[in-house]
């Protein structure tokens, strides 16, 4: 039986409900293999959960990181973090990360980033290869990311520190490994998919959370101007 089609979002606009903008995309609408959804993910406890059970009754903004000691990845989860639950639970979405490490590593870079919402592993990166997230860097001009604060030497020096004084000296994945983002849900169905060229081709946060129909969130740390 087919997945059922991503209903029209809707959001206030002038005091009255606009239509938010509808993912798009060669892959939208297609339906998500079925060996695909039952890959496994591991949680921070180990526990094994069905890649497709994450999204079979809700839709699902799914973020698929490099590895947990690039500080890129680092800098674009803290963002992440930062977006409110109750702007998530007003438009009925979920948000879940994805990184490519051992379980061992979730928490410790929850703690780094303030990351609290879903996250799971795909250690071995099956569920990666599967969707052609793209292993190793593409020579392509990405612009600037308003999530990245570092530069490349502070960054991997910060990155080069964390893999010496970890527990484990890994990369906590595969360092050539690129990520992507994904709408899913409810159901099999693909709403929306961007595959990452290189490591500063992440999508902006607040593109996505526009195709879902989830208010934008402020990551400059900027206070609000009351006019008045």
């Amino acid at each position: 039986m087919a997945a059922p089609a991503l209903a029209p979002v809707t959001r206030q606009v002038g005091g009255r409900a606009a239509p938010a903008p509808v993912p798009s995309g060669p892959e939208c609408g297609q339906p998500l293999a079925a060996a695909v959804a039952e890959l496994p993910v591991l949680d921070a406890s180990g526990r094994r959960v069905l890649f497709g059970a994450l999204f079979r009754e809700r839709r699902a903004v799914v973020v698929f990181v490099r590895h947990f000691l690039c500080y890129i990845c680092k800098e674009y989860v803290e963002d992440l973090a930062k977006i409110p639950r109750s702007f998530l639970q007003e438009a009925n979405v979920t948000l879940i990360v994805i990184g490519q490490s051992s379980y061992h590593h979730i928490e410790p870079f929850c703690k780094l980033t303030g990351y609290s919402h879903e996250i799971y592993v795909d250690p071995e990166r099956e569920i990666y290869k599967r969707l052609g997230m793209k292993r190793g860097e593409e020579i392509a001009s990405s612009g600037k990311s308003p999530h990245i604060k570092s530069n490349i030497l502070s960054g991997s020096i910060w990155s080069l520190w964390r893999a010496v004084t970890g527990p484990l000296f890994d990369f906590q994945g595969d360092p050539a490994q690129q990520g992507g983002t994904l709408v899913l849900g409810p159901g099999n169905s693909i709403h929306f998919i961007h595959r990452d060229r290189n490591r500063l081709d992440h999508k902006p946060i607040n593109s996505v959370l526009q195709l879902v129909g989830v208010q934008p969130v402020d990551f400059t740390g900027r206070p609000s101007v009351i006019h008045v």
